[in-house]
């Protein structure tokens, strides 16, 4: 291994030279106190800018392990340090002068939402941190004493007032692993108590804008209405009292602007953590919930939605249906197929972006146009089934019908951001009121599993002969959240022969345009409605499984389930650089549910 004073006499000796000899820069170097290693340089100065990485050794960061000796508690210190190394180093950015990039600094910048990111790991050797720098120049002229300043005065700066525990303040480091500990036990009671979502007292719900993130000021605190409130005794924060949402059928009911939807969104987003100060920390949702939407113009391939949609006109088949335009009822019946599948135990829905025919039939409806003449059975004659047989629980926003009333369980009523539990009062009037609609359909079971894409192009084994089954094991992935620890934390290059296309050219392309859209090859994928994505590096890992289900021929050889187990197993073992497209570590990587892998590769068009 190399020494900082050879990086030191290495760029002093190609300074002025043509931006190529940068390349002469890779490797991994000893700063005494860390580990700096540069795994990729860029072409010119204004390509995209060199990645590189810091390792700092355990015994000299210092952190104790009580901080990081869980997987909830090992994420929420990484993004605590991923945090504030995003805002070290932006007061460097651009100080290095020159052409391009030059002296462009950077990490991830995460939002609200506690995510594991390959920008920094915590393994068990040590906290491996990974940026993005520009390597200075003029023109297309090395100019090595600018990237000196970079990597022997800032980042030297940076590590220190980062990744030394001695230079944090103990009682804020130690109040992130509370928060994590304290968010994993309401997990934990959610399950115990049969709840699908937590909402505490106090509680922040409305953003900022409908493009921020940040809680709105002087909004309303959230109050639990008293039916529904949960006291919970958190190992760290002490007594915390909220609204407990039972399993079941849940309707938020309510005046227009008067925080229905501001409650769902919430809801949507607690299958995350959230950082302190957020006004959400404390709103914690089954981390399988899933958000179902109409989604007019999308793909489906090979999905049977008998479930809601039989006879059609055409004699089309339904228990292996495939368009590349579906409909908004189509849609939204697929979605409810794929959350099943995708092992989801909660839906959560807004009449605002749902298709109505495929929420409910009215009764004159029922009435004029008969059962035998729609080919479409509604989700309100589905809901009971669902929880009943399937334990599947779900939250609906309700504006404008009131058939809901009848299924429901419970009924929350959004009052000026206050909720109240109208449950009894509602059912009540129900009785009184008649015109009770069909709330139960014959018929009612779910498609087989073992779905496959691509049926007809699907041999019964891979390439070494063995059976996708045999390769996944017993466990599936679909059912649980991913895997905590699936990830190395350590620096350098990856050495897993055989995990990619040696040659270039047999490589599949990705490119990614933000958070809602990215391409496969010449196959684009439309993730705009797939709501639960929150940050662009998820879009990011996204691209390159979908490129890596691809090269592998995935969704040829096995069915979605397997497909999705045998991304998740290579990932558990590798971390997310093993089904990268790169042969090196790098930031811009963020872990993304089951569920959002599952929608990906059922709108993938290829």
């Amino acid at each position: 291994m190399k020494s900082s004073v050879d990086l030191r006499n290495l760029l002093e000796s190609i300074d002025r030279r043509s931006y190529p000899a940068y390349k002469d820069t890779r490797g991994v170097y000893n700063f005494s106190d860390y580990l700096l290693s540069i795994d990729h340089v860029q072409g010119d100065p204004f390509a995209s800018p060199s990645k590189l990485s810091v390792f700092v050794p355990h015994q000299k960061a210092g952190y104790p392990s009580s901080l990081f000796d869980t997987p909830w508690k090992q994420t929420a210190l990484e993004d605590y340090l991923v945090r504030q190394f995003h805002q070290e180093i932006a007061k460097y950015n651009f100080k290095a002068k020159g052409s391009g990039k030059s002296g462009l600094i950077a990490t991830s910048h995460p939002g609200a939402e506690i995510l594991s990111r390959t920008a920094c790991e915590c393994g068990s050797k040590g906290i491996t941190a990974r940026f993005e720098a520009g390597f200075p120049a003029n023109g297309r002229t090395i100019n090595s004493g600018e990237l000196i300043r970079i990597l022997f005065d800032f980042l030297p700066r940076c590590v220190k007032q980062v990744f030394y525990y001695k230079s944090r303040h103990p009682q804020e480091v130690k109040a992130v692993a509370e928060l994590a500990e304290d968010q994993n036990y309401i997990r934990r009671e959610l399950q115990r108590l049969s709840l699908v979502s937590f909402v505490a007292d106090g509680a922040i719900l409305p953003r900022e804008s409908g493009i921020s993130s940040r809680p709105m000021k002087e909004s309303i605190p959230f109050t639990s209405p008293e039916s529904l409130r949960v006291r919970l005794d958190l190992p760290n924060h002490g007594t915390i009292t909220g609204m407990g949402i039972p399993r079941g059928i849940t309707l938020i009911v309510g005046g227009g602007y008067h925080g229905k939807s501001t409650l769902l969104k919430a809801l949507e987003a607690g299958v995350y953590n959230h950082i302190a100060g957020d006004g959400r920390e404390y709103v914690i949702t089954d981390e399988t919930a899933m958000k179902l939407r109409a989604e007019d113009g999308r793909s489906i391939q090979n999905m049977d939605i008998s479930l809601f949609i039989n006879d059609l006109p055409n004699k089309k088949d339904t228990h292996s249906f495939s368009t590349e335009d579906a409909s908004g009822s189509t849609s939204q019946a697929a979605a409810v197929i794929e959350g099943i599948e995708a092992g989801s135990r909660s839906f959560l829905i807004d009449e605002d972006t749902s298709a109505t025919n495929f929420m409910v039939r009215d009764d004159l409806m029922q009435k004029i146009i008969s059962r035998s003449k729609e080919p479409i059975t509604p989700f309100i004659e589905r809901a009971r089934q669902l929880f009943e047989h399937e334990g599947v629980s779900t939250i609906m926003v309700a504006g404008s019908s009131g058939a809901y009333f009848y299924i429901a369980d419970r009924i929350i009523q959004m009052d000026c951001y206050v909720p109240y539990d109208i449950t009894e009062r509602t059912k009540a009037f129900c009785q009184s009121y008649g015109a009770e609609p069909i709330a139960s359909a014959p018929g009612f079971a779910l498609p087989s599993t073992g779905r496959r894409l691509y049926p007809e192009k699907t041999p019964e084994t891979n390439i070494k002969g063995k059976h996708a089954s045999e390769i996944c094991g017993l466990t599936s992935y679909a059912a649980s959240p991913i895997p905590d620890r699936y990830k190395t934390g350590e620096t350098g290059r990856r050495n897993r022969p055989g995990q990619r296309h040696d040659s270039r050219d047999e490589r599949i392309k990705v490119k990614v345009y933000g958070k809602d859209s990215l391409q496969i090859g010449k196959s684009p994928l439309d993730l705009r409605f797939v709501e639960q994505l929150v940050d662009g590096e998820q879009t990011n890992a996204l691209a390159q499984m979908m490129r890596y289900c691809a090269e592998h021929q995935f969704l040829e050889r096995y069915s979605i389930t397997e497909a999705v187990n045998l991304l998740l197993k290579e990932i558990e073992k590798g971390g997310l650089t093993a089904i990268s497209d790169s042969s090196y570590s790098a930031m811009g990587l963020c872990m993304p549910r089951v569920q959002e892998i599952y929608a990906c590769l059922n709108r993938y068009r290829g």
